[in-house]
């Protein structure tokens, strides 16, 4: 059983879970930003999501860092940590795009890598009048752009002509600091997306939900086909909430849910503006949760050992990859690297 990778969700809309709560104000700037993930990489981190909106979902009222100027001063600022950008392909040229990720790639010595999502968030696109496809062409859209993009990053001189784009005669300097190139992930939930990410992507990411439902997920996306030699990998989103003991947690879930319940303003804005066929909603409509992407619906809340328990179940399952919420962020990082990695490092050698 190899040791699992942590990382932490960056707070580009603010918080996770209640947006505002005593402890932890409503706060998506940069600084805040630079100041986790440099606390995560000193605390044992290995790796941090920068998500993507061009506005908040929840209220255009409310701040939201924009991802990419973010991640190239992220990569700037850090020395170890992997900084993973996520990329909706209809707001980029794959081209414009490729050579963007090799200028992070580039600034952070080959820790830069890309999250590739398909977008769910309708107005987005609407308010900007950028062309928003139905959900599975989508997908289709996504793939070709997928193509040219790691076309481009193999440095060779690319001729592609396919249903969406034409590039001609181009080819890349400098070569990507990564090799082959950035690493690959993927996210969604749908049937598309799952045989996206057996084709092309290097890491599937699945949004927090019951372990019997995660192993299911695992075995259809590796049953499926595959594009590259090396087998696609597993990551899971999830809200810890760990305490000494089950009932400290449990109290703790319940606070969260009630200070999360007094904004449900915020969750009906974005369910106004999901996708339909959006199937990651569904899931979240059949597990309530705290925090973002299926947050607690993971299960990693309860005691030190329960916690360490269950993420050690799941590596066993197949995840590579945490990548973790918290509230309050740092006290609650602190307590994750502190109590959960070691059990977790105990549990797998006497496994």
């Amino acid at each position: 059983m190899s040791e699992p990778r942590y990382g932490i969700w960056s707070p580009v809309g603010g918080n996770f879970g209640p947006l505002n709560t005593p402890d932890e104000p409503m706060n998506a700037s940069y600084e805040r930003t630079r100041s986790l993930v440099l606390e995560a990489e000193r605390l044992g981190y290995v790796t941090t999501l920068v998500a993507q909106h061009i506005a908040n979902p929840r209220s255009l009222d409310l701040e939201q860092l924009e991802t990419w100027t973010a991640c190239a001063a992220l990569a700037e600022a850090t020395e170890t940590i992997e900084i993973i950008a996520a990329i909706k392909p209809l707001l980029f040229h794959p081209a414009v795009l490729a050579k963007m990720a090799l200028g992070i790639d580039a600034i952070s010595q080959g820790r830069f890598a890309i999250n590739l999502i398909s977008a769910w968030f309708r107005p987005e696109m609407e308010r900007t009048n950028i062309p928003f496809p139905p959900h599975d062409e989508r997908y289709r859209y996504s793939g070709e752009w997928l193509q040219v993009v790691r076309a481009l990053w193999s440095g060779e001189k690319v001729n592609f002509e396919g249903e969406y784009f034409k590039i001609q005669d181009l080819s890349f300097r400098p070569f990507p600091v990564a090799q082959p190139y950035p690493r690959i992930y993927l996210g969604g939930a749908s049937e598309p997306a799952q045989i996206l990410a057996a084709q092309q992507a290097d890491v599937y990411f699945i949004n927090g939900q019951p372990i019997a439902d995660v192993r299911k997920v695992i075995q259809q996306v590796i049953s499926r086909p595959r594009s590259l030699p090396q087998p696609v990998r597993f990551g899971l989103s999830a809200f810890v909430i760990a305490r000494p003991t089950d009932e400290e947690a449990q109290a703790e879930l319940e606070r969260l849910m009630a200070l999360q319940k007094l904004e449900e303003q915020y969750k009906l804005s974005v369910a106004k503006g999901v996708d339909k066929e959006a199937v990651m909603f569904q899931l979240f409509a059949k597990n309530p949760a705290v925090g973002g992407n299926g947050g607690t619906a993971a299960g990693l809340v309860g005691s030190y050992d329960t916690v360490a328990t269950r993420v050690a179940a799941f590596v066993d399952a197949g995840i590579d990859t945490f990548m973790l919420q918290f509230n309050p962020f740092v006290q609650e990082m602190t307590r994750f690297a502190e109590e959960i990695m070691p059990r977790v490092r105990h549990l797998q050698k006497v496994a």
